[in-house]
């Protein structure tokens, strides 16, 4: 299923009077939408404090854009002009197209187009900006299901590219083909989905929310650390409470009931918190509070409640970490060592070999005089960082060091043999560390006499750009080495995120799982890896779509990250796509073969 092309529907679009139906955030979004491309808007709503809140919203925005420079103030009144409101559904009569943007509810839509069929003119096409509910069973309850389609808009409309183009069997290709034109008139990227809950962006992104609801919900790490972390590691624009915040969790409830309906997928039955805080009012920024607490109803300031977390950091006072000895010689290895240099630690760099090492620090060597040619730092200060490295072919180089930190590959009996080492040549009172992205740190831990000084140091790649560490915490580890690293993080300028010894820990438990459903996606034909990926860059904010990562990633990576996921947690919804086993089986891995969803050439 590729993007949609235009249709064959005269330019300019035929729908030049259109009625939105709903003045939420959304209505008069699209609303504005709409006005500013020179077509005149019929805005109804029920309720006339909604609609002159509409008004007041378009407004606000084109002043502001004047403000900008971005319209006149006589483009200005041009759109205001094209924008009434109205507060009953026979205003539409003349309308050539209809957007009902009303709450998300079978009986509210169904009435609404009930109504609309004995007002609206025969050619009018009428549109659902559902995400959640099936466009067929809408269709049917219409005298004209011909003219029945989805028109799903991303929130906030003026900004958001994507519009999902949602055809039912009932539907004419002819409306199609118009409503396409339209969303391109507008500045849009149309999408042509199919009519299933959540669509394709939505329906990713919701099983998401829904992961990160309930990791909160089990208090396996802080608001503020699963947020941070998704923003942190994987570039995400907002965190995914933060999201569920700004949908509205009863929103975000609705959405996921309706996916687990027609799924029976147990990542998208909705976290019990979601019904806890939608059913006490806690519905998020719109009511003023929902994960967090905002300074008013409708407000975006966050303003601190008792989950809040103190200022001053912990109170138990660490450990003196002055030199640091990285185990390894890799992409991963070379990164941590570089970080600690420039911050002004002393850096012993170990490998299976001398010239493994002495490689590595000539990979740091040519990072660092990347950073000198693009000013970020002088000659001299990446002189002196490298002088701070010292190379080793053997880990009795640790004998000294304050912390011993492990970037070896990710396999289990490697790690827990690096431990061992670690636990007879490093003295007492040293920190041992692992960088492991998927591997119980307490195994690594009972490797040595010494699990008190164990603990998760995991770094993103590339180190020097990440600013994300997950600090994972073993039953085992002391307070002070906990306390130790939090400070070690802050003193490299990375932002440490506390979590406990799971798989995934935080981002990767997470991220896999959405990269997983992405792949299900392409199995079953629902839609293309390039839709895919449009989707979630354009109506999400992703820097990269689903595809476009698990080829960066490795699907060998990937895929073995999903079966430590699914060993772990045993749920059926996170083993892994067939189709990802069968192009790991075929050798097609991504970016480092050449080819893994798409060709990349050949390496």
């Amino acid at each position: 299923m590729a993007t949609v092309q235009s249709g064959t529907s005269p330019l300019p679009s035929p729908f030049q009077t259109v009625a939105v139906v709903g003045l939420g955030t959304m209505g008069t979004g699209v609303a504005e939408v709409l006005a500013r491309s020179g077509r005149e808007v019929v805005g109804i709503d029920v309720s006339e404090t909604a609609a002159a809140r509409a008004a007041a919203a378009l407004e606000s925005s084109t002043a502001r854009a004047v403000g900008r420079g971005r319209i006149t103030e006589e483009q200005r009144g041009d759109v205001l002009a094209r924008f009434r409101t109205f507060t009953d559904l026979q205003a539409a009569a003349a309308a050539d197209l209809v957007i009902e943007l009303v709450p998300e509810s079978y009986e509210i839509k169904q009435q609404v187009f009930r109504e609309l069929d004995g007002i609206v003119r025969p050619g009018a096409v009428l549109a659902t900006g559902t995400n959640a509910l099936s466009v067929t069973r809408l269709a049917a309850e219409s005298a004209r299901p011909e003219r029945v389609l989805g028109m799903h808009f991303f929130n906030p409309a003026p900004a958001m590219r994507l519009v999902e183009v949602v055809s039912s069997v009932l539907t004419a290709p002819e409306a199609v083909a118009a409503v396409t034109d339209l969303a391109l008139e507008l500045g849009k990227e149309p999408v042509a989905v199919g009519d299933r809950p959540g669509f394709v962006a939505d329906g990713l992104l919701f099983g998401y929310l829904n992961q990160a609801a309930a990791m909160y919900e089990a208090r396996y790490a802080s608001r503020e650390d699963i947020d941070a972390a998704m923003r942190l590691g994987c570039g995400l624009p907002m965190g995914p409470l933060t999201l569920l915040d700004l949908i509205g969790i009863d929103t975000a409830r609705t959405v996921l009931e309706a996916m687990y309906a027609a799924s029976h997928d147990r990542l998208h039955a909705p976290a019990p918190l979601l019904k806890q805080l939608s059913e006490a009012g806690l519905t998020g920024r719109k009511a003023g509070r929902g994960f967090y607490t905002y300074a008013a109803a409708g407000s975006s300031t966050v303003v601190p409640d008792a989950l809040t977390p103190r200022e001053g950091g912990s109170a138990v006072p660490g450990r003196v970490v002055r030199s640091v000895g990285i185990a390894g010689s890799g992409t991963m290895a070379s990164g941590i060592a570089e970080v600690f240099a420039k911050a002004g630690y002393g850096v012993v760099l170990a490998a299976r070999g001398a010239e493994k090492a002495r490689e590595a620090k000539a990979r740091i060597g040519t990072s660092l005089s990347r950073s000198v040619g693009r000013g970020r730092m002088t000659a001299e200060a990446a002189a002196e960082a490298l002088d701070r490295i010292a190379c080793a072919g053997s880990y009795d180089a640790f004998a000294d060091v304050d912390l011993a930190l492990e970037a070896v590959v990710e396999d289990l009996e490697v790690k827990r043999q690096l431990f061992a080492v670690f636990d007879k040549v490093c003295r007492p009172g040293a920190i041992l560390a692992t960088t492991t992205s998927s591997l119980p740190v307490v195994a690594l831990a009972r490797a040595t006499s010494r699990p008190q000084d164990v603990i998760g140091v995991h770094f993103f790649n590339p180190a020097p750009a990440m600013k994300l560490v997950e600090v994972v915490r073993t039953v085992l580890t002391a307070d002070d080495v906990h306390s130790t690293v939090r400070g070690l993080c802050a003193a490299v300028r990375k932002h440490p995120v506390d979590c406990g010894d799971r798989a995934g820990f935080i981002v990767n438990a997470l991220l896999f799982p959405y990269l997983n459903n992405a792949v299900k996606m392409v199995q079953e034909h629902y839609a293309s890896p390039d839709d895919i990926d449009t989707a979630m860059k354009l109506g999400g904010g992703y820097p990269m779509g689903p595809f476009e990562l698990l080829d960066v990633v490795g699907l060998d990576v990937s895929l073995a990250i999903e079966r430590v996921l699914h060993r772990e947690f045993r749920d059926p919804g996170l083993a892994p796509a067939p189709l990802l086993e069968h192009l790991v089986a075929a050798g097609c891995l991504g970016r480092k073969t050449g080819r893994g969803f798409r060709e990349h050439g050949k390496r």
